[in-house]
């Protein structure tokens, strides 16, 4: 099956999530989305996401250190409508000379995800969130 691309979000590792979400919801006007959880924030975007989490958490999550040659404190993310669509394009990605950083897993926040390496080193998480959206078309609605 033919990959459909797409980047659905740009993850940025941030040192304080809580001033970073005023920064860009109050700062820019960025709008939020409501999620009960502290540690992460999101906001939409015409045709994608901003996320908002920790540096450090970042890092850990894709299994890569927060000093890492490489690691820039930030992630892009493809999202998915399977996780066994996140497989299959893990192993497009290392087929075509990706690093796979993370295979595809469950993750804490119930979903299933991973993560490869683009041919710089460019962290691209690949996820299928069962509970929410594969797009921003299909986002709940922001604050």
């Amino acid at each position: 099956m033919p990959l459909s691309p797409r980047i659905s979000m740009i993850t940025l590792g941030v040192k304080n999530v809580a001033k970073a979400a005023e920064f860009y919801r109050d700062g820019l006007g960025f709008p939020q989305l409501e999620f009960d959880n502290p540690n992460v924030a999101f906001f939409t975007l015409n045709g994608s996401w901003l996320g908002l989490y920790g540096w450090d958490a970042l890092a850990q999550d894709a299994g890569v250190a927060p000093r890492a040659p490489g690691y820039g404190g930030f992630a892009l993310a493809h999202n998915v409508g399977s996780e066994q669509e996140v497989d299959q394009t893990l192993t497009t990605a290392t087929t075509a000379g990706a690093q796979l950083i993370k295979p595809g897993q469950k993750v804490f926040w119930g979903g299933y995800s991973g993560y490869f390496a683009d041919l710089d080193g460019h962290l691209w998480e690949v996820a299928h969130n069962p509970f929410m959206w594969i797009g921003p078309e299909d986002a709940p609605t922001s604050n």
